[in-house]
């Protein structure tokens, strides 16, 4: 994986939104095979993760914040950057629902020594993809409300 690629992901999730530019986010680039294997039994839907070439594992600080009420939100808005800027560098890539299962959360910070001041939001496992899978169209008109 080419280092500016990956450089221009994170650059990417850093220029989400944040409540009061509080920016909570901390990022591990993961290419370790063994650490990836690690991240890939954290949680049952994690297997491919084994076979990626790298994941992106995004914590937050536990400290440090202004609104700590909107860390989550925050932290969702990197994820969605993390994901469109993925598909835009020709790539492919999941989230993983990690928080705020505390089991999942404490295997995946084990695997890349977070420290006891972050808390681990999602794994995002990206490489090259095998095949394009076609986009879905979950669009519901019932659930659309005009307000005039």
């Amino acid at each position: 994986m080419r280092r500016q690629k990956i450089e221009k992901i994170l650059r990417a999730a850093m220029a989400a939104p944040s409540a009061m530019n509080q920016q909570p986010w901390e990022f591990y680039v993961v290419t370790d095979k063994k650490a990836l294997q690690e991240l890939s039994e954290a949680s049952p839907y994690a297997g491919m993760t084994a076979g990626a070439p790298a994941a992106f594992v995004l914590c937050s600080r536990k400290s440090d914040v202004r609104v700590p009420e909107l860390v989550d939100v925050d932290m969702s808005l990197a994820t969605e950057n993390i994901l469109l800027e993925i598909e835009e560098q020709g790539l492919g890539g999941v989230m993983l629902g990690i928080a705020p299962f505390a089991d999942r959360m404490e295997k995946v910070a084990k695997a890349v020594n977070a420290p006891d001041s972050l808390s681990v939001f999602t794994v995002i496992p990206f490489g090259y993809p095998l095949k394009k899978n076609p986009q879905q169209d979950r669009y519901d008109a019932a659930r659309v409300h005009y307000v005039k």
